[in-house]
């Protein structure tokens, strides 16, 4: 089941995942407060969490329209390949579409841009690398007819 959670519920996953087990409170990202922010998870049953990812609103640099930056999707590794991300991607599409906006974007890992491509994303950048973690791409998912990537 899909759902809207706390930012608490998220972090775990986060450090696992995304953090090499950091401290859940350096897992915080600034964007967390942001007014707006939408924190899901996938829970396959009461305790368990396969995906979780965060969204707001955010603008990417020279898009036209409404956008929300997608930040800290991860995926258990006893969940990968079972398709909890891509439902997960799909129900934020939905509820994004549901409140006008017009694209989602992100800063993919190279390790996951096929991920991305698979749900619809296209790269629009070059490789780029964020000290710490690693290479990224830009990608964007078109919500909007209307709107051109």
């Amino acid at each position: 089941m899909i759902k809207f959670v706390p930012l608490n519920e998220v972090l775990s996953l986060r450090s696992k995942m995304l953090r090499n087990g950091a401290p859940e409170a350096e897992c915080v990202f600034p964007t967390d407060q942001f007014e707006g922010v939408f924190h899901l998870a996938y829970h396959v049953d009461e305790k368990e969490i396969a995906t979780v990812a965060t969204f707001f609103p955010q603008n990417l640099k020279n898009a036209a329209g409404t956008g929300f930056q997608l930040r800290g999707m991860a995926t258990d590794h006893a969940y990968f390949g079972k398709g909890y991300g891509a439902d997960l991607i799909k129900y934020a599409v939905d509820s994004l579409k549901a409140a006008k906006a017009d694209y989602i974007w992100c800063n993919a890992r190279t390790s996951a841009v096929g991920f991305y491509e698979k749900q619809g994303f296209k790269i629009i950048s070059e490789e780029f690398e964020i000290e710490g973690v690693g290479p990224h791409h830009v990608m964007i998912l078109n919500l909007s007819s209307n709107r051109p990537i």
